[in-house]
């Protein structure tokens, strides 16, 4: 498959389209064939910027251990493993993954990934999992949430906003 990579920090033109190896969905997970993915500001100052020295702990000290960037995405389900309950093959979804910038991506089914609402193109549902399905992959274990009390800490960034308008609308 086609993926855009980077196999050292800088600017836009350490980029390129390579070649690599096709993800293999666990048992617990999902092939997404990606139709639509994002560049964000944290792809382009926290993972492949040379000036955010302090990120590189965390992402690679000399160089990207991981290589492919994005982490947003919207596509179509190819591929599912034997233990997956809530998607299909054909099933259009969403969500949040790190190597979304390539053909293909594997997500865990628990992970943030969720169908993608019917009225939204692939490009708009993209640009959507930022907030919403970090927050929705946050309640989900806690679900079902009738006669629970939910405290939102610092409900401000795109996160936490999601968070109180899922449980505003009973989520």
């Amino acid at each position: 498959m086609r993926a855009v990579v980077h196999d050292r920090y800088g600017p836009p033109e350490v980029l390129r389209v390579a070649d690599v190896e096709r993800p293999v969905p666990k048992d617990d997970g999902v092939l997404v064939r990606v139709h639509a993915s994002t560049v964000t500001r944290g792809d382009a100052m926290g993972v492949r910027s040379a000036e955010y020295r302090f990120t590189r702990l965390f992402t690679g000290i000399r160089r990207p251990r991981r290589t492919i960037g994005g982490t947003e995405l919207a596509g179509r389900v190819e591929e599912v493993g034997a233990a997956v309950t809530e998607f299909r093959v054909g099933d259009d979804v969403f969500g949040a993954e790190r190597g979304a910038n390539a053909e293909y991506v594997a997500v865990r089914e628990s992970g943030v990934i969720a169908p993608k609402p019917t009225g939204l193109t692939y490009e708009e549902a993209a640009a959507v999992p930022d907030g919403a399905l970090i927050a929705l992959s946050c309640l989900r274990p806690v679900s079902p949430l009738r006669g629970k009390s939910v405290l939102v800490y610092g409900a401000a960034g795109s996160i936490g906003t999601a968070a109180v308008q899922l449980l505003a609308h009973h989520f």
